[in-house]
């Protein structure tokens, strides 16, 4: 039964990547920062072993015994916080019943991962309700493995890390093969980083996205036939690539080179933000768009249309997607006081050319996931 004098709130905040885009699975660098949007959980422990969740987000309920638990066909979304329990659990964490309600306002489908926000924000509220202390790394692992086995979603680790991570004003540079990190500190002031969700998810996401992995999977391999040392394309740099170029099929060479030339323009831009040179950020946000639209091919027009109408307006300095690619979101660095006619002209702008009236988000860096202290 529902302990209902015991009820406590959680959140875990979504993310925008401000460069390094696909090289999280080829053991690259990233640079994320968690945002203000977020899903909170308003949490009840039970005496039981059951689990009851609802969402204000999305219909239906979810309850199941966390001795018993199985993927849903139906609430689709509860596979998320299901599979995270059960990753706890089989780590050996011993969880107890609870009543969930989850709400979140990180835009569905807009590249902001509300899906690693979910289970962050539930593996934090289930081991806080059991008096389960868990260091922050390995909440990050399980989630990522409650994605990729429970829900069968192949993400990287950047999503989880930063979400539970996340530091105010500061971005988080993960090396994605040995899960080192150290937070960046961000010099913005007066700039500002604005998300424009372009309100389109192009059903190729899924599909698009496992065949990229494939094809620098494939690049990896052909390269180690001649240099046996090369495990992943974060072994690889322009001139390797260069050199086996003939050997590789034409594709398989632009998914390598954007992949190898992304992780470079990451080591770049923590240069640039240590030296404050939010020029030179934003001309590498500019060319991490082109290379995700021409080698990587995971832009699209609506994305594409953002991106340019965005350059033409005072005051941005930059501007690419973000996310998965074919749909979801574009951020652009904005000076302070240029915001409000940013936001009015890339509306016009975009409604003109595609009839879609887009979203825009203020992107303040922000904690990780945590208890919200103070709460009814």
């Amino acid at each position: 039964m529902p302990q209902r004098d015991k009820r406590r709130i959680f959140r875990a905040p979504g993310r925008v990547n401000l460069i390094g885009e696909h090289t999280d699975y080829n053991q690259g660098l990233v640079l994320p920062i968690a945002v203000e949007q977020e899903i909170r959980v308003s949490a009840l422990p039970r005496t039981d072993r059951v689990v009851i969740m609802r969402s204000k987000n999305f219909p239906g309920e979810c309850s199941f015994s966390l001795d018993n638990i199985e993927p849903s066909k139906k609430e689709r979304w509860g596979n998320y916080p299901k599979g995270v329990m059960k990753a706890l659990q089989e780590a050996g964490y011993r969880l107890g019943g609870a009543e969930l309600e989850f709400d979140g306002n990180i835009p569905a489908g807009g590249g902001m991962s509300s899906s690693a926000a979910i289970e962050v924000v539930t593996a934090v509220a289930m081991l806080t309700l059991s008096g389960i202390v868990a260091d922050s790394v390995e909440i990050s692992l399980l989630c990522q493995r409650a994605e990729n086995e429970f829900v069968g979603v192949n993400c990287g680790i950047m999503d989880q890390f930063i979400s539970a991570m996340g530091k105010k004003d500061h971005a988080l540079l993960i090396d994605c093969r040995d899960l080192s990190h150290r937070q960046v500190p961000l010099p913005f002031s007066g700039y500002k980083i604005i998300a424009c969700n372009s309100r389109v998810k192009h059903s190729l996401i899924s599909s698009e996205y496992n065949k990229r992995r494939e094809e620098c999977t494939a690049g990896v391999k052909k390269i180690a036939e001649k240099v046996p040392t090369v495990s992943s394309l974060r072994d690889v740099d322009e001139k390797i690539l260069e050199q086996y170029k003939d050997m590789l099929e034409k594709v398989i060479f632009k998914r390598c080179r954007h992949v190898i030339t992304e992780i470079d323009r990451v080591c770049q831009t923590v240069i640039a933000l240590d030296d404050g040179d939010l020029i030179r950020f934003g001309k590498l946000m500019n060319e991490s768009h082109t290379s995700l639209k021409n080698d990587y091919e995971v832009s699209c027009p609506e994305l594409d249309i953002l991106v340019e109408r965005a350059l033409e307006i005072e005051g941005v300095l930059g501007s690419r997607m973000t996310g998965g690619g074919f749909g979801g979101c574009t951020i652009s660095l904005v000076q302070e006081d240029c915001v409000d006619n940013f936001c009015r002209m890339m509306a016009e702008k975009y409604m003109t050319e595609t009839g879609i009236t887009p979203e825009f988000y203020p992107c303040r860096p922000m904690d990780g996931a945590g208890e919200l202290m103070g709460t009814d």
